[in-house]
C-alpha cells in the first residue's frame, strides 16, 4: 500500500483504528463507472433505452433519479455512446453530484460557482435548475477554463457566463442569492493505494498549501453571499483539517449558522463522523469517493 504514514497517523487519530482500516479499503478497491443523465438534452427513459440496447448493465441511487453506476462495462466503452458523443450523459463520479443536490439551485437566483472546472457541478447545476438560473463559473487556470468551456457548451448549459478570474480576488460589491464551493484540496478522499506517485504529490505541504486557499475562499463566499441566502463548501478531503476546521474558521464570529444536510436517499451513503452537527462526510467504497459537504446560511 502506497498510502503516505502521516495520512495513516492522521486518520486513526480523527476516526480511531476501526473506521481508518475501513477509509484504506476504500483507497484499495477499484471504483464502478458512473455517470449522471443530462436532462437539458436527453431523458432518463431515453438513455435507459439505449443502455438496454447496448446490453450495458446498471443500478440507479435512491437519492438521484439522473445517477447511474454501471455495471460491465469500462468508462472507455460508454465514451464511444452516442449519448456521451451529444452530451446527453455526463461521466461523474457519485460524490461529486452531491454538492449541487445539497445546494438545490433554484430557477431565476444568481448562483456562484467559485471553482468551476472541469464543469460537472456547474452543468449539473443548470440542468436542476432547468436551465433558469443566472450562473457565474470561476475558473482562474487556463487550461482548466478551456475544459470549462467546452463541457458548459456540449451539455448546452446556456444559462452559464464563463469568468476567468481567481474567485479569491471577486470584488465584494457582487452578491449571489446562492453559492457553491467546491474547494481544492488534498484529494485525502480519492487517493488509489496503488498509486505509485501518492507519496510524490500527497504531502504535508500539499494541506498547508489548499488550507489557506480554502479558508480565504470560504470568507470570499461568505462576504458575497446575500442575507438569508445559502452556500454549500464541499472538498473531496475526509481530513478534518480541511473540512471541519476550515469551517469553523470561517463562520467564527459571522452572523451565519450551519444548516443540517438531509434529503431523500441520504441514509444510503457510507457516512463518516464528522466533529461539526449538520454536516456530511461520505467514506470511499467502491462506488464513492471521500467527500465532505457543509450547507452555510448568511441570517438576515
Amino acid at each position: 500500500m502506497n498510502i503516505p504514514d502521516f495520512l495513516i497517523d492522521m486518520l486513526n487519530t480523527q476516526y480511531g483504528k476501526e473506521v481508518t482500516e475501513k477509509i484504506l479499503e476504500g483507497y484499495l478497491v477499484e471504483r464502478k463507472v458512473t455517470f449522471r443523465v443530462n436532462t437539458l438534452k436527453s431523458s432518463i427513459e431515453k438513455v435507459e433505452d439505449i443502455l438496454k440496447k447496448e446490453k450495458i448493465e446498471y443500478e440507479k441511487v435512491p437519492w438521484s433519479k439522473e445517477a447511474f453506476i454501471v455495471n460491465n462495462v469500462e468508462e472507455i466503452d460508454i465514451q464511444k455512446l452516442n449519448l456521451y458523443e451529444n452530451g446527453e450523459i455526463y461521466l461523474q463520479s457519485l460524490s461529486s453530484m452531491l454538492p449541487p443536490i445539497v445546494l438545490s439551485p433554484k430557477e431565476n437566483n444568481d448562483i456562484l460557482d467559485m471553482t468551476a472546472a472541469p464543469g460537472g457541478k456547474t452543468t449539473q447545476m443548470a440542468a436542476i435548475s432547468n436551465n433558469k438560473a443566472h450562473i457565474t463559473a470561476c475558473e482562474m487556470n487556463n487550461v482548466r477554463i478551456e475544459k470549462l468551456k467546452y463541457n458548459v457548451e456540449k451539455q448546452g448549459a446556456s444559462c452559464v457566463y464563463i469568468m476567468q478570474k481567481d474567485s479569491r480576488n471577486i470584488d465584494d460589491f457582487f452578491s449571489f442569492d446562492q453559492i457553491l464551493l467546491d474547494a481544492p484540496c488534498s484529494g485525502s478522499g480519492t487517493l488509489n493505494s496503488e498509486d505509485n506517485n501518492i507519496v510524490k504529490y500527497f504531502t504535508t505541504k500539499l494541506i498547508e498549501k489548499t488550507t489557506k486557499s480554502q479558508i480565504t475562499l470560504l470568507k470570499k463566499a461568505l462576504k458575497i453571499l446575500k442575507p438569508g441566502s445559502e452556500m454549500v463548501y464541499s472538498t473531496c478531503s475526509i481530513l478534518e483539517k480541511e473540512n471541519e476546521e476550515i469551517v469553523k474558521k470561517a463562520i467564527a464570529g459571522a452572523n451565519v449558522e450551519i444548516v443540517p444536510i438531509d434529503f431523500e436517499g441520504i441514509e444510503d451513503l457510507p457516512l463518516l463522523p464528522t466533529s461539526l452537527n449538520g454536516t456530511l462526510c461520505v467514506c470511499p467504497n467502491e462506488l464513492y469517493e471521500g467527500f465532505f459537504i457543509a450547507k452555510i446560511k448568511k441570517i438576515k
